[in-house]
């Protein structure tokens, strides 16, 4: 599973993330103070709750398994239990959902179109959005 996850860890991603876009390097705004603003206390732990709905609500289209462990499709509970605290990595066939669980964004990993739109419109609904790094 390692040689798997590291491989996946090479491919396209894409983010899905409370903005619209990525903030240039050069932006006026202030980034940093409002991520700080998130991450604090229930404004964090309903960005959590999102991303928790995001990956359910896709769980119920395509079979996910969380890296190491054999089980395919483990409880809603099991899952949402995992992703507020540690890092996981959400296996869907070829792609990969990484969850940190301090984070305001997750990354997805060579996601297939159909998959990309799937989250597209489920992150639409939660009031997230999907976007391609510039890097």
């Amino acid at each position: 599973m390692n040689d798997k996850i590291e491989q996946l860890l090479q491919s396209p991603y894409y983010i899905i993330d409370i903005l619209p876009m990525q903030v240039p390097e050069n932006s006026l705004g202030q980034y940093f103070a409002v991520e700080e603003y998130y991450l604090k206390d229930n404004q964090f732990e309903e960005i959590k709750r999102k991303h928790i709905n995001l990956v359910l609500k896709l769980n119920c289209y395509r079979d996910i398994s969380i890296d190491e462990e054999a089980v395919i499709n483990p409880s809603p509970k099991h899952i949402a239990r995992e992703m507020r605290k540690r890092y996981l990595y959400i296996m869907l066939g070829e792609s990969m959902i990484l969850s940190e669980p301090d984070d305001t964004h997750m990354t997805v990993f060579n996601p297939d179109p159909q998959l990309l739109e799937l989250i597209k419109a489920i992150a639409a609904g939660e009031g997230l959005y999907v976007w391609k790094p510039s890097c």
